[in-house]
């Protein structure tokens, strides 16, 4: 028997600090305050993860009856339209804070935060900092300055040197209660404007196609035999493909950096040239320039334009760009990868070298580029994916499917869930359809003949050729056609997920983002043409609410408009696109319009999120469709008595679950909110005494639909570790005082500890936190 409770604390003490984590667990299982666990370790904050579990069970200890206050912090759910302004996420945390907030350890600092494009300020739910004591368990909690000091460094500094207390933090858990071990506690610190693009910047696009130009001058300077094709602005920078003997290095690239550089010292000037087409050919074979020979034939417009820097290089080009090199912003310019790429994307031609660099306006912006770029890796959702045993691509079974793992098969459940009950609540009726038909059908809805090179090949089933399906839209119809219907009937709403199948080339699959087999969101509207207005006001409403449940809340919104080559007379698309204007003006949504860019069939509408780190996806689409109802023959009769083609809407809100689900990864870096995380609570039993306890307990939370399990078989310490690694939002040790009293030891990711709990409180504040879709 110890004489002092205290002594078994000091005597486990090593060298190794703990984590904060580590030690509010073990004060909570010990029952002991802050004060006298630093009494115990000599006031250093120490508490070696690797003795924790050699310490006597708290009752052979001979602690005093202590117990933790139980003062939580305040439950980060559905903030109040005072709280937080209309353009700000509703659910704060530190992996979905608005582009701009600043993450150090164990604090989450949002001030001076700006939230989107549109320059709205984001709101943040702010504490000071710089707490005497920060323990979220009670007074007396061990200070995030005692754990730093024996950690060997300051309280709330970066490794940039810059005060990441200072001024006011996003309280997520903030303090020593809030902090996690492992990659939770990369410090990043995100920009504080969302950078510009190539639409909302002339200026930016004029620096990426120059840039390119002077790279493709460079590269041929220092390697003469290379041949330029093409050398486009993309997204975040620009590249060329060059058709050269040997690999290019990343030592090559640093040489091709200081031609680049030499060549905008010298400030040559950019001289655009207008030439016949003949002139053209002329001197492209002159140079011995076979791929520009192919471009040139491709180019349907007169005259040809050519684009020429100082007296020594030119290409084929229609422009624009700066008026010299000496107007390139050196500093702000970086050649970033080399990739190899097929000549027109074509496999059976010529493989390229493939150069991508980046622009941007000023070296600031380039620096806030590569910081977004460093924290996109340490969200890839493919890392996490595997880290947190969520899904997996197995390579045996074939490239582009996905395997769902349990952890991750419970996230896809809930958010299966949630999509039929929203659905089924705005009047829509479920559908479930073959995952294949005859080729006939395909051929009848078009698919087959614009579609084919996306399309697996057919399988012949007693002499009749069959195919997988690529689309869901054409099983709809069927139904749709399977009886008559009257003008009274519309609008039919019918909604499935629908997993369809699509050929994609092995090169252009990326984890969850572009797979061979996924599940659309799909849903068709069949309605009069006067209802197209009020029911595309309805899929943007629910459109909102899904994304803005997710955590999405700043939109971007594009109105593509009729092509040139189209189906359907001009009176239908001028109604169905004022429509479509009119449902947006009626949400009090700005939009851009892409004149001609809608589809074949109809016009439609895009919406693009914006994730936690500033990356835009597409995700949403409702598109108003004339030509499927007049290939299959659809009609309705009117109160005429006329059998008239209803109008058909195409919709998706996710867009696939697959993509969806990595886009969800990706923006809360796996930290999910509680209400779909994969699991909501874990037991950590200090022994395996407590062990039939844990299990009851789980049991009667998962009666209650509570997502709980209990792990042992390790040292407390790892337990704890693990949970922090695996991201559990709510953990809870049991010990023998807490078996005694039927209560758990409650900490949250994000609220700290909040001390001991009835079962059924602890079951309570859950429920609470996942009907409000917030946090504990």
């Amino acid at each position: 028997m110890l004489e002092s409770p205290l002594s078994a604390v000091s005597a486990a003490a090593a060298a190794v600090p703990a984590t904060p984590a580590e030690t509010g667990m073990l004060r909570s299982a010990l029952h002991v305050s802050a004060r006298q666990l630093r009494t115990a370790i000599g006031g250093a904050a120490r508490l070696p993860s690797s003795h924790i579990s050699r310490l006597p069970p708290a009752s052979a200890l001979h602690l005093p009856a202590l117990r933790l206050p139980s003062r939580p912090l305040p439950l980060l759910s559905r903030a109040s339209p005072s709280a937080l302004s209309a353009s700000a996420p509703r659910f704060p945390s530190p992996a979905s804070l608005p582009y701009g907030a600043t993450r150090a350890r164990g604090i989450t600092s949002a001030s001076a935060a700006a939230s989107g494009s549109d320059g709205a300020a984001a709101p943040s739910v702010a504490v000071a900092a710089d707490e005497a004591e920060s323990s979220s368990g009670g007074s007396g909690g061990v200070t995030e300055k005692e754990v730093a000091k024996a950690r060997g460094g300051k309280k709330g500094v970066r490794k940039d040197g810059n005060d990441a207390a200072s001024g006011a933090a996003a309280k997520s858990g903030s303090g020593s209660g809030g902090e996690s071990s492992g990659e939770d506690d990369v410090e990043v610190e995100l920009p504080r404007e969302p950078l510009p693009t190539n639409e909302s910047s002339e200026k930016l696009l004029r620096i990426r196609h120059t840039s390119a130009h002077v790279m493709a001058m460079a590269v041929q300077r220092l390697f003469p035999k290379a041949q330029v094709t093409i050398g486009p602005w993309i997204q975040n920078g620009f590249y060329y493909d060059f058709d050269l003997d040997e690999p290019l290095t990343d030592k090559d690239l640093k040489k091709i950096k200081k031609e680049m550089d030499k060549i905008m010292f010298k400030n040559l000037p950019l001289r655009r040239e207008e030439v016949s087409r003949e002139e053209a050919a002329r001197r492209i074979k002159e140079i011995n320039e076979p791929y520009k020979l192919e471009l040139l034939d491709s180019i349907q417009t007169e005259p040809i334009t050519i684009y020429h820097i100082g007296d020594e290089w030119w290409d084929l080009c229609a422009g624009p760009h700066v008026e010299s090199t000496g107007k390139l912003p050196r500093k702000a310019i970086e050649l970033e990868s080399v990739a190899g790429a097929y000549w027109r994307g074509d496999e059976k031609r010529a493989m390229l070298q493939r150069i991508y660099g980046t622009a941007w306006e000023s070296e600031g912006q380039l620096q806030q580029y590569k910081r977004q770029v460093e924290e996109a890796k340490r969200r890839d959702h493919r890392k996490l994916g595997k880290e947190l045993g969520l899904f997996s691509i197995q390579e045996d079974a074939g490239g582009g499917l996905v395997f769902w793992h349990p952890r991750g098969a419970r996230v896809r459940s809930m958010i299966e869930e949630y999509w039929r009950q929203e659905h089924l609540r705005r009047g829509y009726e479920l559908l479930y359809t073959p995952h294949m038909a005859k080729l006939d059908l395909w051929k009848t809805s078009g698919h087959y003949e614009f579609y084919r090179e996306n399309m697996f090949d057919q399988m012949e089933v007693e002499e009749e050729h069959y195919q997988i399906r690529p689309m869901n839209c054409p099983f709809h119809i069927m139904l749709y056609n399977d009886s008559l219907h009257s003008y009274r009937d519309l609008p039919i709403r019918w909604a499935e997920l629908g997993t369809v199948y699509r050929y994609e080339r092995s090169g252009t699959m990326h984890g969850l983002f572009r797979v061979r087999g996924f599940t659309q969101d799909d849903a068709h509207i069949f309605c009069l043409p006067s209802q197209i207005r009020d029911e595309i006001r309805g899929v943007l409403d629910l459109t909102e609410t899904m994304l803005t449940d997710f955590g999405f809340q700043q939109l971007e919104i594009n109105l593509s408009t009729r092509p040139e080559k189209s189906v359907g007379d001009d009176a239908i698309w001028e109604q169905a696109t004022q429509a479509l204007r009119e449902a947006l003006a009626d949400k009090g949504w700005e939009y851009s319009v892409d004149e001609g860019g809608g589809a074949f069939y109809g016009p439609k509408i895009d919406v693009k999120i914006m994730d936690a780190i500033g990356r835009k996806w597409q995700c949403s689409t409702i598109q108003v469709d004339f030509n499927l109802p007049h290939r299959f023959g659809m009609v309705y009769v009117d109160a005429d008595g006329t059998r008239r083609p209803p109008i058909m809407i195409h919709r998706a809100i996710f867009g696939s679950l697959e993509r969806f689900f990595g886009i969800l990864i990706e923006n809360y870096a796996g930290d999910f909110p509680l209400w779909f995380a994969p699991t909501q609570l874990r037991l950590l039993p200090v022994t395996d005494s407590e062990l039939p306890f844990c299990k009851e307990v789980v049991a009667s939370l998962l009666e209650r639909g509570i997502r709980a399990e209990v792990a042992s078989g390790e040292r407390l310490g790892k337990l704890i570790r693990n949970a922090e690694t695996q991201k559990i939002p709510v953990m809870a040790v049991v010990g023998p005082r807490e078996v005694e009293s039927r209560c758990l030891n409650v900490r949250t990711r994000k609220g700290g500890e909040l001390g001991a709990l009835s079962v059924d409180e602890v079951a309570r504040k859950i429920e609470e936190a996942v009907a409000n879709k917030g946090y504990l």
